[in-house]
């Protein structure tokens, strides 16, 4: 009995070595091999450059709208729509309405300004591409916006007019309307006004209205801001912060609430890169600005293992249509022929 006893004490500590020997190899063994996924790679300066090429020359307000609403690239989705749905309303009900909206106020901003709002909804992957480069590089985008105005001066094309006042502080190009009261949105070839040809934004699709097939810059009807200036995401509650590089919101710095982009704990205060979340890109938090859900057949698709770039198959009324050339998020690419035909003054 004793004997049987110590066989069976013996056998238990010789599996307990083993198994504590196992647990050794298999632990720090295998996390010291273990390698850390690598991050995606930053967009070039000449990634950027061509990226924030359509909208570098509008008013800075302007800018800092978008910069901020590409960030919700699924309520601009919303938000085109809406506006397509209720043509009917205009000034001061429209403003009304707007103001009932979920959307943020960046989104509901650009309800003033519809040719911009459709040119980001039917360039998505334009526009959730911005919205990816702004949360992650806001400096970097910014920076971009700088040379290709640099870039517009010092080929002509960028001065001030009747509609717009150009001015220069410490290198810097601040552009804002002429008269306070109303806002031109320039319409321009944005792969030929910097002087030197840009590629094309992959896919890219040339909204009337704000795409013009000359070499300089064309202005077509101002918006009046009356209307819209009352309200808390009005246009005088935007600017830009050149100096700190980042769009303004009521005298702060604008921080997005969006989930679009959030990579496994986005940070605003420490920005990282990471996975695309398909969960989180049409269930944005309704706290904080970030409400955007889609019901029904209005709701979009995501292609499966797409990544952040980001809503890399869509056709231009927002529905999925695979990996087609105008729905890749990748920079580069695309040819500028035939892009001037869908062109109109504004």
């Amino acid at each position: 009995m004793k004997l049987s006893k110590q066989v069976l004490t013996l056998l238990l500590c010789f599996l307990l070595v083993q198994f504590t020997a196992q647990a050794d190899w298999y632990g720090p063994m295998n996390q010291s091999n273990e390698k850390s996924p690598t991050p995606p790679a930053q967009p070039s300066a000449q990634e950027l450059q061509q990226l924030v090429a359509p909208i570098a020359l509008y008013p800075d307000a302007l800018v800092a709208q978008i910069l901020a609403a590409s960030t919700y690239p699924t309520q601009i989705v919303e938000a085109d729509r809406w506006m397509q749905s209720h043509s009917d309303l205009k000034g001061e009900k429209l403003a009304q309405e707007v103001d009932k909206q979920h959307w943020d106020p960046s989104v509901k901003a650009l309800a003033q300004f519809p040719s911009v709002l459709e040119n980001m909804d039917k360039n998505l992957s334009w526009t959730s591409t911005l919205g990816d480069a702004y949360a992650n590089e806001p400096q970097d985008v910014t920076d971009a916006v700088q040379t290709m105005r640099q870039q517009a001066h010092k080929a002509g094309n960028l001065n001030s007019n009747e509609q717009e006042k150009v001015t220069t502080q410490d290198n810097t190009i601040i552009v804002e309307p002429a008269n306070p009261d109303v806002v031109y949105v320039p319409a321009y070839d944005p792969w030929l006004v910097y002087g030197a040809p840009i590629v094309a934004y992959p896919g890219w699709y040339s909204v009337p209205g704000i795409f013009w097939g000359g070499v300089g810059l064309s202005f077509g009807i101002g918006f009046g801001i009356g209307y819209f200036g009352g309200f808390g995401w009005g246009w005088g509650h935007w600017g830009y912060d050149w100096h700190g590089r980042r769009a303004i919101y009521d005298h702060h710095a604008f921080i997005s609430h969006s989930r679009t982009f959030d990579r496994g704990g986005f940070n605003h205060a420490n920005f990282g890169r990471g996975s695309f979340s398909h969960a989180n890109a049409f269930h944005e938090s309704r706290s904080g600005g970030g409400g955007s859900e889609f019901h029904g057949s209005s709701a979009p698709h995501f292609q499966p293992g797409t990544r952040s770039g980001a809503f890399s198959g869509f056709d231009h009324g927002g529905n999925a249509r695979g990996f087609s050339s105008r729905g890749r998020s990748s920079f580069g690419g695309g040819s500028h022929g035939g892009f001037h035909g869908g062109g109109g003054r504004h």
